[in-house]
């Protein structure tokens, strides 16, 4: 036990020798790196797929949840998309340096707030292996290392991406200890790594919700929460239905095992008539399982869709899978009751061409993410133009929704006066 809490802490050392070296860098030296590292993942592609392919055989021989093995998987497809999104990261301008704001006091001195790195960046994340390198790769450009700690079921993929984006950067002008891999594969390196405060400067949990309360209960360094997703879709009296229909299929089926994917949608009793065949019928193609209240049940068996009656429980999950809760509202305040009762707080979506509903709802939810006439998938960093992210907070302190570059950083205030003292 205490060799291992030693390699982990050792690990973080190098890490914050890294972060001396990594914060003083020039946007051209890193956006190199960036660039090597892009380069490595499409040159070694097999070897990626390779490992990849243990660790799925083997989660799938262990019974894991099809959602799971979904995340874990790495196809040449996927691992593409990855190294288009880190030449993505390397286009991006580098936040470091940026002047948030400044100004002159009366007294002559002049003041700017500095984005400046927030150091050793570490990353507790689940079978997600894509994670490795989004968490790398926007910590590197940000100015940060990255000590990342993914689930022993990613061990494989995991290993191959570290060392690959450690070879690139072998041959660059940045620390190949930027991108640092935890030792070990039990949870009490993961306790190690919580508790290596003034060490590792912050902690960023991505996964499941029991992950991140362990991470937010468990830690004595400061830790960004990021959530689950339990995303709404709500169809207002004056919506489009060939958009709402359309929004909510995308919302719900364009992928099930991630955080964005809808899981509840609410409909307006003034068209539920309208709306309810034609969703529940596009959402039968898709094989969803509904899990409705007393308003939908009819429309339902109707529709010949696999139906079950909605519990609280169903109200409360994040299915990762086919199954989505639904239910009939009065009025745009019950929806907002709705939400506000059962939200995770991630993302929101109102389907309506009503300016004053919108805003109502706009203003009501209280999530990190809003989407109006669009899908709920669109609340991800590289949809919204952040090349990548490295988690979701759905936390209101520092940063709140899809994290890229600048809230990697934070701020130095940077006085400057001309033999200034104070009276």
């Amino acid at each position: 036990m205490t060799d291992e809490r030693e390699a982990v802490l050792e690990t973080a050392r190098r890490g914050r020798e890294a972060a001396v070296v990594l914060r003083t860098l020039t946007r051209a030296q890193k956006d190199a790196a960036l660039l090597a590292i892009a380069d490595g993942l499409d040159a070694q592609a097999d070897r990626i797929v390779a490992a990849n392919a243990g660790d799925v055989q083997r989660a799938i021989a262990n019974g894991t949840d099809p959602a799971i093995v979904d995340r874990l998987t790495l196809t040449p497809d996927r691992l593409q998309a990855i190294a288009a999104a880190v030449r993505d990261v390397a286009a991006l301008p580098d936040p470091v340096g940026e002047v948030v704001r400044g100004y002159t006091l009366p007294n002559g001195l002049t003041v700017r707030q500095v984005r400046v790195p927030l150091g050793v960046v570490g990353m507790i994340y689940e079978a997600r292996p894509n994670v490795t390198v989004d968490a790398a790769v926007l910590a590197l450009k940000s100015g940060n290392v990255a000590l990342l700690r993914g689930s022993s079921s990613a061990y494989d993929s995991n290993t191959v991406l570290a060392d690959v984006m450690r070879e690139a950067l072998a041959t660059t002008a940045v620390p190949v200890d930027a991108v640092l891999l935890v030792p070990g594969t039990t949870h009490e390196s993961v306790k190690h790594l919580m508790t290596a405060r003034g060490l590792v400067d912050v902690l960023i949990p991505r996964g499941g919700a029991g992950l991140i309360r362990s991470v937010v209960e468990g830690s004595t360094v400061p830790v960004i929460e990021t959530g689950v997703g339990n995303c709404h879709v709500y169809v207002d009296a004056d919506a489009d239905l060939d958009k709402a229909v359309a929004i909510l299929v995308n919302s719900k089926t364009q992928r099930v095992s991630v955080c964005n994917a809808a899981e509840t949608f609410l409909v307006h009793r003034d068209i539920a008539d309208a709306f309810l065949p034609r969703a529940l019928a596009a959402l039968r193609e898709k094989g969803v399982t509904v899990h409705g209240d007393d308003g939908v049940a009819p429309y339902a068996e109707t529709a010949g869709i696999p139906f079950a009656e909605v519990t609280d429980d169903d109200w409360a999950a994040e299915y990762y899978s086919l199954d989505i809760a639904a239910g009939v509202v009065d009025d745009l305040p019950a929806a907002l009751a709705h939400i506000r009762r059962w939200s995770s707080g991630h993302t929101e979506a109102i389907v309506s061409d009503s300016a004053s509903a919108i805003s109502a709802f706009v203003a009501g939810v209280d999530s990190a993410a809003v989407m109006v006439n669009a899908s709920t998938r669109f609340t991800d960093g590289g949809e919204l133009g952040f090349g990548a992210e490295i988690g979701i907070s759905t936390q209101k302190l520092h940063a709140r929704g899809p994290m890229g570059l600048a809230e990697l950083t934070s701020t130095t205030y940077v006085v400057t006066g001309d033999g200034h003292v104070r009276g």
